[in-house]
């Protein structure tokens, strides 16, 4: 498996992630391979909005949001 090194952590955000690790009761480097795990699983931002786009874009919708919103409120009653 292949290892990563980050350098020049400032002090203040390496003692942040320790504490973190420790609430959660792992080690940081447990702690920060579950996170970047994690990271790796989502969308990278620019992807998704660009998703987002494409299929706003083929479904074509005329709806405002003050209509969506309206079917939202009255879905909750």
């Amino acid at each position: 498996m292949p290892s990563i090194t980050i350098r020049d952590v400032p002090a203040a955000s390496r003692d942040q992630l320790a504490a973190r690790a420790a609430a959660s009761g792992r080690s940081l480097q447990e702690y920060l391979r579950g996170e970047l795990i994690e990271l790796a699983r989502q969308p990278d931002p620019t992807v998704l909005i660009e998703r987002i786009r494409h299929r706003k874009q083929s479904i074509d919708s005329s709806l405002t949001v003050e209509q969506i919103l309206g079917h939202r409120s009255a879905d909750r009653r």
